[in-house]
């Protein structure tokens, strides 16, 4: 692993299963929206050694016309929607501020869960994203200070905190502790 600059690095991993799947699906998704994925990937991405149902996104908010265009691709390339095969429930569910699910035709996982930003944290994460560099395309992450925050303090389930305690021993010493305190202190007002 090599950082290229405060915001890029560059992971000379072999890519497995999973990473060759969420590097299919983004060659899709970035041509329509913006994105950022978030949560348990990240810590597997890292090297954590876990499994996942899903890969949770979250994307810039679009008009319907231009979801369907995605969908639309999605579908000539053998993804199907697990909530709905219509276009109407498909951005009804986005708009709601809940989750659609994507997945391989034939396949209930892994699965993509994208949902578009809805508060200011998320909207964050989406506008400041890390690039990571793999052999065979990049992937835009969450900022690591905030996912690590946000795994502790707001999901805190046994799975999160050693998500986040990977991440934190992975990234030994180029974590910024000032920004870890600031996400911690809101993140414990936010969620008691």
């Amino acid at each position: 692993m090599e950082f290229l600059d405060s915001r890029t690095i560059k992971l000379d991993k072999i890519e497995n299963e999973l990473d060759k799947f969420v590097l299919d699906f983004i060659k899709i998704l970035e041509k329509h929206a913006k994105y950022v994925i978030v949560s348990g990937y990240v810590a597997i991405l890292f090297g954590r050694s876990r499994g996942t149902e899903d890969i949770d996104m979250f994307i810039g908010r679009l008009a319907k016309e231009k979801v369907g265009v995605f969908y639309e691709e999605l579908l000539k390339n053998s993804y199907y929607c697990l909530n709905s095969d219509d276009l109407g429930d498909i951005f009804q569910i986005l708009d709601e501020n809940m989750a659609v699910r994507f997945a391989k035709k034939n396949t209930v996982t892994p699965n993509f869960e994208i949902k578009f930003t809805k508060d200011s944290f998320q909207s964050e994460s989406l506008e400041n994203p890390l690039k990571v560099i793999l052999p065979s395309g990049n992937l835009l992450i969450s900022g690591l200070e905030q996912q690590i925050m946000y795994k502790k303090y707001c999901l805190g389930s046994d799975k999160d905190i050693e998500d986040a305690q990977h991440l934190e021993k992975v990234f030994e010493g180029r974590l910024d502790n000032n920004l870890m305190q600031k996400y911690k202190i809101i993140f414990e007002r936010l969620w008691k």
